[in-house]
């Protein structure tokens, strides 16, 4: 009896032990995980509602606008000295004159040029400091899409290097001032070649023998 009332005991000893040990374990699995691995980022942490962290809604927005129309020229500049030479192999008419107004530079130059043949134009703006030229350029009125930087002559041609924005792609320039009156020349357009004449069906006539007069044969035949 004694060694059945002490079995008895060291099995309710176990058992309650093993409860014990599941309710431990229990009360782990129940406590808060550590900050850093519940995914959460703190409310102070988050960025505002309507924030573009990435610039994605703002390249979305330029994306949508229509595309801009190519620039015309500006009637302001009419009065502006004009000079026409070439760019690389391109003829081209420029009008280049000082800015004006309170908060002007007084080295501020601007104006626009002009392709022959094209009907837009390209703005230019920069400086000129005594015989040196450097003004950069925008097709779109926004965007810089080259630089020029050149030397005015005494007789008040003005030549050297237009450059891409990142200085690469250097074509020579030389303008000379326009004489009044004097536009951009035409486009030149290539007269086609007259076709050439289809080969004549009828057999060739024969030809006159050598030694002939008035295309009679001057030779005797002896009686």
């Amino acid at each position: 009896m004694i060694r059945s009332k002490q079995a008895s005991r060291a099995c309710a000893a176990l058992t309650l032990s093993v409860t014990v040990a599941a309710l431990a374990a229990l009360a782990g699995c129940n406590s808060p995980m550590p900050k850093a691995s519940q995914g959460v980022i703190p409310a102070n942490e988050r960025e505002p509602a309507g924030a573009d962290a990435h610039g994605a809604q703002e390249a979305i927005k330029e994306l949508a606008l229509p595309p801009k129309k190519p620039l015309t020229p500006n009637p302001d500049y009419a009065r502006f000295p004009r000079y026409i030479g070439t760019l690389g192999d391109k003829q081209i008419e420029m009008k280049l004159g000082a800015k004006t107004g309170p908060d002007a530079d007084p080295s501020g130059v601007h104006g626009e040029y002009q392709i022959a043949g094209s009907p837009s134009v390209i703005l230019v703006a920069g400086d000129r400091d005594g015989d040196t030229l450097e003004v950069e350029e925008s097709n779109d009125g926004t965007h810089i899409t080259g630089n020029w930087i050149g030397k005015f002559a005494a007789d008040g041609s003005v030549s050297g290097e237009r450059m891409d924005p990142d200085d690469s792609n250097a074509q020579p320039f030389d303008l000379r001032p326009a004489v009044a009156g004097k536009t951009l020349p035409p486009v030149s357009q290539a007269k086609p070649k007259p076709a050439p004449a289809a080969p004549s069906l009828e057999p060739a006539l024969p030809s006159a023998p050598k030694n002939a007069v008035g295309g009679t044969s001057n030779v005797i035949i002896g009686e």
